[in-house]
């Protein structure tokens, strides 16, 4: 028995498949985050981090702040998870900006340095956000009772 060990080539039809795929996971959870307050359903699991620590982790209040997102509320949305909103437009530059250039085969090593400072601001505002006092207590997501 002979076996190659080579990854199935990609074709025009593969990505099609998954381009398609991938817009409607996106559209259908778009959708259902459209329609469902994070704060009032049960079908967005709460924060593990916090349910065992009490501390706010980096990601806290990203679902509420995407759900205020899509209905227009961008201040509150910043008071959910201002990382999180600030980095959205961020990292859709970046993710259009690979798919219109992409990389060539033989792509350059990675910049570190690039993947530490953003390690380092995601832990800053990890801690920064746990301070109980003004004006960082703005940074702390609003309380799940205190959600539209």
């Amino acid at each position: 028995m002979h076996s190659t060990s080579c990854p199935p080539r990609i074709t025009a039809g593969n990505k099609s498949v998954a381009l398609v795929v991938s817009l409607t996971v996106v559209l259908t959870l778009g959708a259902m985050l459209f329609f469902l307050n994070p704060a009032r359903s049960n079908l967005f699991p709460p924060c593990a981090f916090h349910k065992m620590t009490g501390l706010y982790c980096p990601g806290c209040g990203s679902t509420r702040a995407l759900h205020r997102l899509l209905h227009g509320d961008i201040r509150d949305a910043l008071h959910d998870n201002a990382l999180f909103v600030l980095a959205l437009p961020i990292v859709g530059a970046l993710l259009l900006v690979r798919t219109i250039w992409p990389q060539p085969a033989t792509a350059p090593r990675r910049r570190w340095g690039w993947v530490a400072l953003v390690l380092f601001v995601v832990v800053m505002f990890g801690v920064i956000r746990n301070i109980r006092r003004p004006p960082f207590s703005f940074l702390a997501p609003v309380a799940d009772a205190e959600s539209k």
